[in-house]
């Protein structure tokens, strides 16, 4: 299984472009499915010295990457081209949004997503 991953907000519970606090649940959770044979694509906006930052700061909890920002060079091969969109099998990001939202609702659930944002934050408060 391949997981894209984003850093700001996800990995990171830190304010761009800063670093940190790291989200120990989800690097462990990353790291074990490493284990397992899966790969991970660190899949942000950042770029140059804050994507540096943010690779070197996931390596000091152990989690390296199988690409960044980037296709896997086994997709690259299989497609025969690099898409701008990675391929993955499952991605983790904090402003994700689910598609079967769409199927129940007709259109987005803000209130739900506004809810899970709330909570998130609290998160964040509480991990600080």
């Amino acid at each position: 299984m391949t997981y894209g991953v984003d850093f700001d907000g996800t990995l990171s519970f830190g304010e761009f472009p800063a670093v940190g606090p790291v989200n120990k649940r989800l690097v462990d959770f990353l790291l074990r499915r490493q284990m397992n044979g899966d790969k991970i694509i660190l899949w942000t906006c950042r770029a140059g010295k804050p994507l540096n930052d943010a690779v070197d700061f996931c390596g000091r909890y152990g989690l390296s990457f199988d690409a960044v920002n980037d296709n896997l060079p086994e997709i690259v091969e299989l497609y025969g081209s690099n898409s701008r969109k990675i391929t993955c099998d499952v991605y983790i990001d904090d402003r994700a949004c689910h598609v079967d939202d769409y199927d129940r609702f007709g259109e987005v659930d803000m209130d739900r997503i506004e809810s899970a944002l709330v909570r998130f934050a609290d998160r964040l408060v509480k991990a600080v």
